[in-house]
């Protein structure tokens, strides 16, 4: 069994001809579970959450158009996870939760793309990661990771160590376990499951998220996984599966999550 619950239509149009784009490759690639995670700061209804000025430009859906999209789909018979993929904002754990019960999803994606005001994974941004400390933006980044997890509010956590994307990682082994011993007992303790995302191979730093020393930490402590490509183009959907399915095996994981409307079950990875 295989998923891919980590997709987005932003880079075309919230069409059904669009989205059969991504399902048809789906489809070809053996994807049983498909999803599309929107970001959740593209909907006028999200506002209240997350705002900023390089946000604000790019917030032009209405979730009643995001929703049509999908029973539109299930009226032709199109097998697509409905989802979100939210913003984890610091202090906004009563907005957050009430917006994702206002909808039937049938999972909820968390990540991090920002500490405080500075957009992690931004080209835009890419000159701050000069200008700030190392350390002190992995801390904050991974404190978020935690407070995300004790949240509860999601059910898989997006591109878990997406903080190395420029390829500025810590050079101190210690530090950076403790980050990720930290972010797995959390997670342990919650419903999050980890996505084994590919799409780091297309990213500067050329790695798949997660580093395997931390996947190997949440297989320790028995957190489920799932697979994701975050594809932004059709073409992109299930890239680089195998290379995702070797080093899931290679820890020891055997077996993914799928979702359903919020029910989660346990299938054989493969």
């Amino acid at each position: 069994m295989l998923t891919d619950y980590h997709n987005h239509l932003e880079r075309g149009t919230l069409t059904l001809d669009y989205l059969k784009q991504f399902t048809a490759q789906a489809k070809a690639k053996g994807i049983e579970h498909f999803g599309i995670s929107e970001h959740a700061y593209h909907f006028y209804q999200t506002k209240n959450i997350l705002s900023n000025s390089w946000v604000n430009e790019r917030r032009y859906y209405d979730m009643e158009d995001y929703i049509l999209l999908f029973q539109q789909a299930w009226d032709a018979q199109i097998d697509v996870k409905m989802s979100i993929e939210m913003d984890y904002t610091p202090g906004k754990h009563q907005e957050m939760e009430q917006f994702i019960k206002n909808y039937d999803f049938d999972y909820v994606i968390g990540s991090i793309h920002w500490i405080d005001d500075f957009g992690i994974d931004l080209g835009e941004y890419r000159h701050e990661w000069e200008r700030r400390d190392l350390h002190e933006t992995y801390t904050k980044y991974f404190d978020q990771v935690v407070t995300l997890a004790e949240s509860n509010l999601f059910d898989i956590i997006g591109h878990i160590d997406l903080v190395k994307i420029f390829n500025y990682i810590p050079k101190d082994d210690e530090f950076l376990f403790a980050q990720y011993e930290r972010a797995t007992t959390a997670l342990a303790n919650s419903k999050t499951c980890v996505e084994i995302s590919t799409a780091g191979l297309r990213k500067h730093v050329g790695q798949i998220y997660p580093d395997k020393k931390l996947l190997e930490l949440c297989y320790q402590k028995g957190i489920p996984i799932v697979l994701s490509s975050d594809a932004h183009v059709p073409e992109d959907v299930g890239k680089d599966f195998d290379k995702a399915i070797a080093l899931a095996s290679s820890v020891g994981y055997s077996s993914i999550m799928t979702f359903q409307k919020g029910e989660r079950k346990e299938v054989p990875l493969g």
